[in-house]
């Protein structure tokens, strides 16, 4: 029996694990395996009376390493929410992609055209598409590494091994932990207003309309996200992406087709806001791309949807994967065009900055259509945020449990992680109730999280794949990278500057 580590005096337990085993996963250098955690190889797995985490070995490794067929796993990825469970396939990767990569987000997209225009919104939103979608499968390429066989299922970790753990830290970590933990906040705010409009649909002059505060509101959508937080991991939440996905779609198609039928807008205007001073007019063009960028967020889930199939040298997880995104972005496609277009044809510059097409569909055709198609709308809103809750909250689920076995060498107990997850979901509550305001920012947000979609995925490819120099996919990432960043902190600047100078609602603690 040969050992891959040194034996050290340590009481450590060892993970054992047979050369046989080819399905699952753990081929990650994920900083949660200790220095002192050993592997041996066996021809049989011991029987054992102590509970020990249930991995395998996913040969993806180089020639050298499969004639060894030793690898240093981690087994910790088998008690983490994200790589728990490895029987993922293309029709899940097409659900959790649809479900994180729509959202209400997209429902301002006609707010940027007022800035951009007809030419410069069409133009800016086709360009980020492409833009982000080859980003897209640049990081579909970058989960697993056919020369080491290492997998990296989670953003940071890729990024950690491209750049160091420092500039991980310093780029990466807020953006990502925004992205996710703040889209959490966010759809507690949209999910919580949108239910109180519901009641006041669904009751009509019935009831009080006040029967419960913003604050309560909150309060009743978060308990309703934190009912399906302990499901254990990524695969198990499948079902609940599939109706967020079939919500996301339903709605954004309803708000766009009631508002087109309906005819555009008494006195409606398509000249572009122009403020008087040039540097003005530069910052709001920049805000208004910002708001472009913002609405396609997801690349942070990647590597983790991609993170729950299982792969081997024949049948790469990439293969499936890219299959379920190419379905998933052609929905997409279909739902944010008509939408971006429609939008802007129907209202023009009235379209409101605050909500958008949500917002003008309630201001503008409450009374003209029917209560039932209206309320319709809010419960695909409201049955959407919470499906969506779930798929951003699982990296954080993961990041707060990885602590857990890192310390304790076990997997998290499932009343420690109900536990978890529950003050997890009251902290985004209580986060929301401060800062009800928060899509108010949707500017200056996506100039902080673009280049997590737009500008690292091109870096990373060029520090791990190492094309030639010179060549055009060399120049190409080059160019989308540095542009990325550029972007980035004009849009950053920008967005502080219209937030200064236009003035944001900061009504803390004060939910509407």
């Amino acid at each position: 029996m040969d050992e891959v580590t040194e034996a050290t005096p340590t009481a450590t337990p060892r993970v054992v694990a047979p050369p046989a085993q080819f399905h699952s996963p753990s081929l990650t250098r994920s900083p949660l395996l200790a220095s002192d955690d050993r592997i041996e190889t066996v021809s049989k797995t011991p029987k054992s009376s102590s509970p020990r985490p249930r991995f395998n070995i996913t040969p993806i490794g180089s020639p050298i390493r499969r004639a060894l067929n030793l690898t240093r796993l981690d087994p910790h990825d088998a008690w983490l929410p994200i790589t728990e469970s490895r029987n993922g396939n293309a029709f899940y990767a097409a659900f959790h992609t649809l479900c994180s990569g729509i959202g209400i987000q997209a429902l301002v997209l006609p707010v940027a055209f007022t800035i951009l225009g007809w030419a410069g919104g069409i133009i800016s939103l086709t360009v980020a598409f492409i833009w982000q979608l080859y980003t897209l499968y640049l990081m579909v390429q970058l989960h697993e590494s056919t020369e080491t066989g290492l997998r990296y299922s989670r953003y940071l970790h890729l990024f950690s091994a491209s750049f160091g753990n420092g500039l991980s830290r310093l780029l990466a970590f807020f953006p990502i932990l925004y992205l996710s933990a703040g889209t959490c906040i966010a759809l507690i705010i949209i999910g919580g207003s949108t239910s109180k409009t519901f009641f006041q649909i669904v009751c009509g002059t019935n009831c009080n309309a006040n029967y419960l505060t913003p604050i309560e509101w909150y309060l009743v959508f978060t308990c309703a996200a934190v009912l399906l937080a302990p499901l254990p991991n990524l695969n198990s939440i499948a079902g609940v992406s599939l109706i967020g996905a079939i919500t996301a779609v339903g709605y954004c198609t309803l708000i766009w087709v009631i508002s087109v039928v309906k005819g555009r807008l008494p006195g409606v205007s398509y000249d572009p806001v122009k403020p008087p001073a040039q540097l003005e007019r530069a910052f709001e063009a920049l805000n208004a791309l910002g708001i472009v960028a913002f609405a396609f967020r997801g690349h942070n889930l990647v590597l983790e949807i991609q993170g729950t199939m299982p792969s081997s040298e024949k049948h790469p997880s990439r293969v499936p994967m890219w299959r379920g995104v190419k379905f998933a972005y052609s929905l997409v496609a279909i739902c944010l065009f008509p939408l971006a277009i429609g939008g802007y044809w129907v209202y023009g510059n009235k379209i409101p900055r605050n909500g958008g097409m949500l917002t003008a569909l309630y201001a503008f055709h409450s009374r003209d259509t029917s209560q039932f198609l209206i309320g319709l709308t809010s419960l695909l809103v409201i049955i959407n945020a919470v499906s969506t809750f779930q798929i951003y909250g699982m990296p954080m689920f993961d990041s707060i449990e990885a602590c857990y076995t890192k310390r304790k060498k076990q997997a998290c107990p499932w009343w420690l992680r109900i536990i978890l997850r529950t003050l997890f979901g009251f902290t985004c509550f209580f986060v929301a109730i401060a800062i009800p305001f928060l899509g108010s920012l949707a500017g200056l947000i996506g100039g902080i999280a673009l280049p997590v979609t737009f500008a690292y995925p091109c870096f990373m490819w060029l520090k791990m794949k190492k094309p030639k120099k010179y060549g055009i996919v060399w120049w190409v990432n080059w160019v989308l990278g540095v542009l990325g960043m550029g972007l980035s902190f004009a849009m950053i600047a920008a967005g502080i500057y219209v937030v200064i100078n236009t003035g944001v609602q900061a009504s803390f603690f004060k939910p509407h």
